[in-house]
């Protein structure tokens, strides 16, 4: 998972690249790895797909359910203009 800071600096965060899957109270086997966390806030999952599907929105809901973060943003490179794949999701 590549992490965004403040001011576009880049950085790898090796600690917590993943996130644990946490049912009532214990931690199961498997993780979830979100394409990009920016700066904390928005977790941003990046498609190539010939259409989004609800199963992308689902996938980032959980991941925002998960972080406790509130704003999700898939982006589909596989449109004709990049604003046609963009969906921005939030809780």
């Amino acid at each position: 998972m590549l992490v965004l800071g403040a001011g576009g600096s880049q950085s790898r965060d090796a600690t917590s690249n993943s996130i644990p899957i946490i049912y009532k109270g214990r931690v199961a086997n498997g993780q979830f790895r979100p394409d990009l966390i920016a700066n904390g806030v928005v977790i941003v999952e990046v498609k190539s797909v010939e259409k989004l599907l609800p199963v992308h929105e689902a996938q980032v809901l959980t991941y925002l359910k998960l972080t406790q973060i509130h704003v999700g943003l898939i982006i589909n490179f596989n449109t004709p203009a990049i604003r046609q794949g963009l969906k921005r999701i939030s809780l």
